[in-house]
């Protein structure tokens, strides 16, 4: 009689379990660049893991899966990723658990990842695997061109002010994207969607560009931004101009004080050089005479 209610009671667990639902929270269908990253958050409930009367649990997740394609997460289905498997494409990312967070996350986008995605759970009972019908809708788009929007078109700035420009895709909404910036042609250390310019000045004045790190294709249209200076910094930045003739003059005329030192001092020592080796070769006069006197002692005799 106890094992007979045991089973009424582990079949009353199963069913009270199923009636409180099995379900799988999806995203809004997904647009990505191709060579972008995308984040599919994914939430899921899974049958309760009640014990029966000896403290055993009835239900366990065992294996979760996300797969692609046409069909539901069967065995035919083209998984993406496995939890059981070590051949899991590297691009594909599990950021969760098996506990009811399955967020997927997709780097370097492909035209073949352009495709309805569902995410399976698989429990230590057969009754209590599922996969629901529906999925998220992934759309990879190539080509498209980036955008910078900014609070202002003009791009005119103050000093001290702030912006933000957002690097964006205008065929769609993207949410993620690892992105290259660059000013007057300068690659910046920043690599996210926005670019927050704080307390701006006159340096930070130029030409602004966005693109996608892995498709340089995508390279947006400059945003011209322009930082009016202040008074201080306009009359620094004249006396600099002013300063600039003033000084290649004077770098000029020190240049040619040092070219004439060098050529004076190279013709000093020429001649002292030269003056040296007359006093080695010619012989002094009382040498000469020397030399004369054996000579006329011989004719004497």
């Amino acid at each position: 009689m106890a094992v007979w209610d045991r089973k009424i009671s582990c079949c009353f667990t199963l069913l009270l379990a199923g009636a409180l639902g099995q379900s799988v929270n999806y995203p809004d269908p997904v647009c990505g660049v191709k060579g972008s990253t995308v984040t599919l958050p994914c939430s899921f409930t899974p049958l309760e893991s009640v014990a029966d009367d000896i403290g055993k649990p009835l239900i366990k997740v065992v294996r979760v899966v996300w797969c692609k394609g046409p069909n539901i997460c069967g065995t035919d289905a083209q998984s993406v990723y496995d939890s059981q498997s070590q051949n899991n494409d590297p691009r594909y990312r599990y950021l969760r658990d098996k506990k009811g967070e399955c967020t997927l996350q997709i780097s370097d986008l492909q035209e073949k990842d352009d495709a309805t995605y569902r995410f399976r759970v698989e429990t230590n009972k057969l009754r209590a695997s599922f996969t629901p019908p529906v999925g998220v809708r992934v759309t990879i788009v190539d080509g498209v061109q980036m955008k910078i929007r900014s609070s202002r078109d003009d791009g005119e700035f103050k000093r001290g002010e702030a912006v933000t420009l957002n690097c964006s895709a205008e065929s769609c909404t993207i949410h993620q994207l690892e992105v290259t910036w660059f000013r007057d042609g300068h690659a910046l250390s920043e690599t996210g969607p926005a670019l927050h310019l704080s307390y701006l000045t006159a340096e930070d004045s130029g030409n602004y560009t966005c693109g996608l790190k892995r498709n340089i294709r995508t390279l947006s249209v400059p945003y011209s931004l322009h930082v009016e200076a202040d008074e201080a910094e306009a009359a620094e930045e004249e006396g600099t101009k002013a300063s600039d003739p003033l000084l290649a003059v004077r770098l000029l005329i020190f240049t040619l004080h040092t070219v004439l030192i060098i050529i004076v001092t190279a013709i000093i020592i020429k001649r002292t050089c030269v003056r040296k080796k007359a006093n080695v070769t010619v012989q002094p006069p009382d040498a000469v005479e020397e030399l004369r006197r054996p000579e006329e002692r011989g004719r004497a005799v």
